[in-house]
């Protein structure tokens, strides 16, 4: 069982959300805006917050940024019917680590939930066993550190720039490599969430914006054409 949190500003989607998942066994708390879901994410911290783009008060994407800024680790799903992919940009910019552009089914629904908390668990027992690290352990890029416990790229003056989780994913997973040129699908594969194909020009947005998160070495990303990237 997980404690859950739902804002959606449609009550008959709310309402159905709550029942099934209720009848699924879990814990789940609901919101109609944007404000009530960030007050009920301080009231008690849940295992899983399923987000709603388009809610009165606060989208769904500013509510992901405030808890995001303060909570690296919570599991967050956005519910939206935008599905041009600058749309999916924003949701995974904005921290979220998965989206599901409505309608879905109730199958889709619970099989990404269920995704969503088995990674918040890893992350949590991940970031647990981690706590007497320090920075240094971290895979470099360049010049820089990223920690994956603080979702953060960390400058030798130990400056850190926020990073988000699917930034941080795929930092790890290029130093992992280092050395080759990684190509675009597995990065795909590795790095985003089950079931979602991105175009490429997805993948060029996200490397593009971490380039500019890394201004001391600013070749430290290198494209390799019609390939994909490499490190080192």
């Amino acid at each position: 069982m997980a404690d859950i949190l739902i804002a959606d500003d449609d009550a008959a989607i709310r309402t159905a959300l709550e029942m099934f998942l209720t009848g699924e066994h879990h814990a789940v708390r609901v919101a109609a805006d944007g404000d009530a879901a960030l007050a009920a994410w301080r009231e008690r911290r849940p295992q899983l917050v399923i987000l709603d783009v388009m809610m009165p008060k606060k989208s769904g994407w500013d509510v992901c940024r405030e808890i995001r800024a303060s909570d690296p680790l919570l599991p967050i799903i956005l519910l939206t019917a935008k599905g041009a992919d600058q749309d999916k940009v924003i949701g995974l910019g904005s921290g979220a680590d998965d989206y599901i552009v409505k309608p879905f089914s109730l199958a889709e629904f619970l099989a990404r939930v269920n995704a969503a908390l088995r990674r918040g668990k890893a992350m949590a027992g991940g970031a647990a066993a981690g706590t007497e690290g320090t920075a240094a352990e971290g895979p470099r890029i360049g010049v820089y550190t990223v920690r994956r416990d603080r979702h953060t790229l960390v400058a030798p003056d130990g400056g850190e720039t926020e990073l988000t989780r699917v930034e941080t994913k795929l930092l790890t997973y290029l130093a992992a490599r280092a050395g080759e040129t990684v190509a675009k699908e597995d990065m795909f594969l590795a790095c985003w969430p089950e079931g979602h194909r991105p175009v490429s020009r997805t993948l060029d947005v996200f490397m593009s914006a971490l380039r500019k998160k890394m201004p001391l070495s600013p070749d430290a990303i290198r494209t390799v054409r019609g390939i994909g990237y490499r490190v080192g």
